[in-house]
C-alpha cells in the first residue's frame, strides 16, 4: 500500500496522549493516527449512507421488526435464544474486557 503525507493540528493534550499510547505499544503515532481517521471516516460514511437510505423511504411503506420476522417466519424466541447464548467479552474505551449484561438485552 502506498502512503502520503497529511498535516494535522492536534491539541498538546491530545499529542501527549497520543506519544503515551505509542510508546507503551512501541507503533508510530501515525500508525494510530491513521487508524483512527479511517474508523471515523468509515463511520462518517456508514451515516451518510443511512441518512440517505432513511430519505429515499420517506413515502414507501414501511415494516416493523415484528411484521419481517413474521413475514420471513422469524420468531422474536429465536433470535432471543441467540443472545442468551454464551457471550464474548467486548472491549470497552479503556481496552478491559467487559461482560454484557444479560439484562440489557
Amino acid at each position: 500500500m502506498s502512503t502520503g503525507t497529511s498535516v494535522v493540528r492536534i491539541s498538546r493534550a491530545l499529542d501527549e496522549r497520543l506519544d503515551a499510547l505509542a510508546v507503551k505499544t512501541g507503533r508510530r503515532k501515525s500508525y494510530y493516527a491513521s487508524k483512527a481517521i479511517e474508523q471515523y471516516l468509515e463511520d462518517c460514511e456508514d451515516y451518510l449512507l443511512a441518512v440517505s437510505a432513511y430519505e429515499e423511504s420517506k413515502g414507501k411503506e414501511r415494516y416493523s421488526l415484528a411484521e419481517v420476522e413474521q413475514r420471513l417466519a422469524v420468531g422474536a424466541g429465536d433470535n432471543a435464544a441467540r443472545r442468551k447464548g454464551p457471550q464474548k467479552p467486548r472491549l470497552g474505551r479503556s481496552g478491559a474486557s467487559k461482560k454484557i449484561s444479560q439484562d440489557a438485552d
